[in-house]
């Protein structure tokens, strides 16, 4: 089969948005673990905006955390932010402080044996490249048959000596050496195919939480559950029961020294038990069992009550040694 994923750099307009989403979170969490949060973040020619619900005991500086990830992110110049946030809806409060989901939902959680990560050879290739394009407005692609690479993409703003060594030295590292038979390097890597690049990040284009479901996932070859996860705390099951799947699912993978292993579970909102919970192991369905799947069971399982969120924004939520990928 023929496989294509993309991933883009921590840079990129929408990665900015997701990780000032998640800063903010991370900053609620650290004062106060039980921080209802929901946020999302746009940004675009000179303005963030920042909107979306909060109910913390505590005081975070939206603005000054905004500003902050933007020059983490290798922006220099300086960037207006607007806040519009406010409390939570108490009918959502209702049902969440009854320990039922905060949300309805299906969540996909996905494992297989093709790499030491458990994720599909495409997409840890796409993110190895972009990881070395550093702090720059960028995107990777990789299409690999079987194995083996056949071509990729990296696109990266400005490039310079230090951006091409990097990449250099991930393509030698990650791609040369399983590229498919007959192939020429030369002619299978496109760099910046659309030519000069030289204006990126919000000043060429508009960014927003979540808009990079795939790239946070498994790529596009896995489907897709829920909403995004960036900006909201482990109470949204969009999160914290796509984090339980990814952790059943590499479960199931050692245990049943399984190739691919798939989870699907659902709720509703306000309830606390999953309406759905089966996982499919080499395409064989059964019903999970052996984890306690209430929301607030996950949230104790997996100590999503701490900061620590920021880090998943930036290249993928699976895959990278977090509490649910072992």
């Amino acid at each position: 089969m023929i496989r294509t994923a993309e991933s883009v750099t921590q840079s990129h307009p929408d990665k900015v948005c997701d990780q000032i989403s998640d800063a903010i979170l991370d900053a609620c969490l650290k004062d106060d673990p039980t921080s209802r949060v929901a946020v999302e973040t746009m940004g675009g020619h000179g303005i963030i905006s920042i909107t979306g619900e909060l109910t913390t005991k505590t005081y975070v500086n939206m603005r000054a955390i905004a500003q902050q990830v933007y020059k983490d992110c290798g922006y220099g110049e300086n960037i207006g932010v607007n806040v519009n946030v406010v409390e939570q809806s108490p009918e959502i409060a209702a049902g969440v402080n009854q320990d039922g989901a905060g949300d309805q939902g299906i969540m996909v959680g996905y494992a297989t044996a093709e790499t030491p990560e458990m994720l599909p050879l495409e997409v840890m290739l796409s993110r190895h490249l972009a990881r070395a394009m550093g702090p720059r407005d960028g995107k990777s692609q990789v299409t690999v048959q079987d194995g083996k690479v056949l071509s990729f993409i990296t696109s990266v703003c400005a490039p310079d000596a230090a951006s091409e060594a990097a990449l250099e030295k991930a393509v030698n590292d990650h791609i040369v050496p399983i590229l498919a038979p007959g192939v020429d390097l030369k002619k299978a890597w496109l760099r910046n195919p659309n030519g000069k690049w030289d204006i990126g990040g919000f000043a060429a284009d508009t960014g927003l939480t979540g808009r990079k479901l795939a790239v946070d996932n498994y790529g596009p070859s896995i489907p897709l559950g829920g909403g995004c996860f960036s900006g909201k705390d482990a109470t949204k099951v969009d999160r914290s029961a796509a984090y339980m799947a990814r952790r059943i699912a590499v479960d199931y993978l050692k245990k049943k020294g399984a190739k691919e292993v798939y989870v699907h579970v659902a709720y509703a909102i306000g309830v606390a038990d999953p309406l759905m919970a089966v996982v499919t192991v080499d395409g064989v369905q059964e019903n999970i069992s052996g984890y306690d799947l209430r929301p607030k069971a996950i949230i104790d399982f997996l100590d999503l009550r701490k900061p620590q969120f920021r880090v998943t924004s930036q290249y993928g939520h699976f895959g990278n040694g977090f509490t649910w990928d072992r």
